[in-house]
């Protein structure tokens, strides 16, 4: 028998520990994200993957709120956060500070994700858009790396938080045992 664990018997570590424990190289920029449950479900997955810091930029909305909480389920106290208006400054400052810049989008020319492993950068920061539109195409001329996930069904996108449960498993993967 494969018996299901226990909250209390997955070992995680607690919050404190968390938060004094190196990061992955990570950083996730949401753009115009509208709904809540969504950038709930940004901290909940950015924790999960151990993220170095979302960037909340435009409308996107900031925690405290009621409804980001309910989808968190905490992480918005353990992930570090900041909000920015103007996300094109944004991306400047991260690329002068040496860091590769990828929309998360489907352009004419992309970097499938699973080929992410051949991408040579040490630190990313992974820009996700607005739920109809995406990546701002300002952002995306100045990125280093379109990344695209491939789907093979008849549906052209995913739900902005599944893509990035996608994609943050796979930079994860990138430095787990580094």
């Amino acid at each position: 028998m494969n018996r299901k664990l226990k909250l209390w018997e997955l070992d995680r570590v607690d919050e404190q520990t968390f938060k004094q424990q190196q990061k992955f190289p990570l950083i996730v920029i949401l753009n115009d994200i509208r709904s809540l449950s969504n950038i709930g479900s940004f901290f909940r997955t950015a924790d999960a993957f151990n993220v170095e810091k979302i960037y909340l930029c435009g409308i996107t909305a900031q925690p405290p709120h009621r409804e980001i909480h309910k989808t968190a389920l905490g992480a918005t106290e353990t992930i570090v956060w900041e909000y920015r208006k103007e996300i094109n400054e944004l991306v400047a400052e991260l690329k002068t500070a040496g860091i590769a810049v990828c929309s998360i989008e489907q352009a004419e020319e992309t970097v499938l994700l699973h080929e992410i492993s051949a991408l040579k950068d040490d630190k990313f920061a992974l820009v996700f858009g607005n739920e109809v539109d995406g990546v701002d195409q300002q952002v995306i001329d100045v990125s280093d790396y379109i990344l695209e996930i491939p789907q093979f069904g008849t549906k052209h996108s995913l739900n902005v938080s599944v893509c990035a449960g996608i994609v943050l498993w796979e930079f994860a993967k990138k430095y787990i045992g580094r």
